[in-house]
């Protein structure tokens, strides 16, 4: 079954190569890239339809006058920048954390976890599987709570949720040859892992 997931990355690939060249350009591409008021009409009614679409061409336009007063910085120059330093703090944080918050760990002793736990061998690939499952219907679901919390609020629920999960985790890892129902709460912690990962960072 694995050889037939892997490649079905591979067929959704290849639909959108196929399907790639019927869909039209960016309005905002053909108008401030290539300078094209006319493809970028075009672009704009074959994806909104007829009409009149003058605002979204005079927001375009602004945008394109706002790119052009903007002095494109070197990577040195941010660096530099003292207007852009807590920016530049910020994003190195959130991807720090990103990096170094568990979840590939997670991901290489799942395997492990979920045998100890005494799944039939046969069973532990689709338990794997729902992990991932999990994974992307939290990860929709983010993109809907987004708008509502903000960012900011779900990166730290999301972190302080995952910290708290990983607490319980290696106290019930530590515990479970004392405690034959700690194996099962290990693996409800690695998919309570998974989904606050994917609805915070």
């Amino acid at each position: 079954l694995w050889p037939w997931l892997l490649a079905s990355s591979g067929l959704s690939a290849l639909i959108q190569l196929v399907t790639l060249p019927f869909f039209p350009d960016s309005p905002s591409y053909l108008l401030i890239q290539k300078g094209n008021e006319e493809a970028c009409r075009k672009a704009i009614r074959k994806l909104w339809g007829e009409g009149d679409h003058q605002a979204e061409i005079d927001d375009i336009m602004k945008e394109k006058g706002a790119m052009a007063s903007t002095k494109t910085l070197r990577v040195l120059e941010v660096i530099k920048e003292r207007s852009l330093r807590w920016q530049l703090y910020i994003l190195m944080t959130v991807m720090t954390t990103l990096q170094l918050c568990g979840i590939n760990a997670i991901y290489f002793y799942s395997f492990e976890v979920f045998h100890t736990a005494k799944f039939e061998e046969y069973l532990i690939p689709y338990v794997s599987l729902g992990v991932g499952l999990c994974e992307c219907l939290s990860s929709i679901l983010c993109s809907t709570l987004i708008d509502r919390f903000g960012r900011k609020v779900l990166l730290w629920v999301g972190y302080t949720l995952m910290c708290s999960v990983l607490a319980l985790l290696t106290m019930t890892l530590s515990l479970q040859h004392r405690f034959f129902w700690m194996h099962y709460f290990s693996v409800i912690l690695i998919f309570l892992f998974v989904v606050f990962y994917g609805i915070g960072p």
